[in-house]
């Protein structure tokens, strides 16, 4: 796992996606335990706070959950999961089409353009 942080958005919510991406991806698995806050912290290289930061909000976003004595896992919720990877799908593919928007590409171009990107990843 590697963990490309930058400096144009907060930590936290960089640590946020990051984990969201392994678990929507299936990386993690559902039911699947996670490390610990500093062992994620110091993977990461963050502050074990920071990093305790983005787990609550992962909490509450129901992608975690906490057995008091063993630690955090992964919702088995696929539900949840799906929502989670739909929403992050959405949310991407806007940021995306609105740039290309700003380029001053149409609809078709962009949808062209993608279709392009797909056939060449294909081969």
């Amino acid at each position: 796992m590697s963990w490309e942080l930058t400096a144009d958005r907060p930590i936290y919510l960089q640590l946020i996606d990051h984990i969201k991406m392994n678990i929507i991806s299936g990386e993690f698995a559902p039911g699947s335990k996670i490390l610990s806050v500093r062992e994620l912290a110091s993977r990461a290289c963050v502050n074990p706070n920071t990093m305790q930061r983005a787990l609550s909000e992962l909490e509450k976003l129901g992608l975690l959950y906490t057995q008091r004595t063993n630690g955090r896992f992964i919702t088995e919720n696929l539900d949840v999961i799906e929502n989670a990877r739909e929403s992050f799908a959405k949310n991407h593919t806007k940021k995306f089409s609105d740039r290309m928007s700003q380029l001053g590409l149409s609809k078709a171009q962009i949808i062209n353009l993608v279709e392009e990107f797909s056939e060449e990843d294909l081969q």
